[in-house]
């Protein structure tokens, strides 16, 4: 049996205070954290971040109209010659394909193809890649007018 030591023995009445970790700030945002201390009654910080919901984009630098009219540019993008338009017709024709079918073949919108087949599409190289490799004709080098 084990023996006691011969010193007389006290109890500790003195309290003992644990306290808890604060909570770190990363879950005061969280939005249970929030709607908890929003119950309760206790006091929640909300500060609005600036253009925070906002849909407004930055403002634009003024355009003086005389040095719009002054400029050399084409105001116009170029468009997909009649050649093109013709060529992709024709070889899409040939090959007994719809403008959906070759649209999934190069991975883009039906809508591509349509906009190339009526001439209203900027050119774009790589779109012109894809459908000279589909249809096996050339179609780059004869894009604009």
């Amino acid at each position: 049996m084990p023996s006691r030591s011969a010193g007389v023995i006290k109890q500790d009445w003195e309290p003992v205070v644990m306290h808890k970790a604060k909570p770190k700030s990363q879950d005061l945002r969280d939005p249970k954290a929030v709607n908890h201390a929003l119950r309760s009654g206790a006091p929640v910080q909300t500060i609005k971040k600036f253009d925070a919901g906002s849909n407004k984009k930055a403002t634009a630098p003024v355009v003086n109209a005389r040095k719009l009219e002054e400029e050399t540019e084409p105001a116009t993008l170029g468009r997909i010659s009649t050649e093109v338009r013709q060529a992709i017709q024709k070889a899409r024709l040939e090959k007994k394909m719809s403008q959906t079918e070759l649209a999934k073949l190069i991975n883009e919108q039906p809508k591509v193809v349509q906009e190339y087949e009526n001439g209203k599409a900027v050119p774009n190289q790589a779109i012109l890649a894809k459908m000279e490799r589909v249809l096996g004709v050339k179609l780059r080098g004869k894009t604009g007018k």
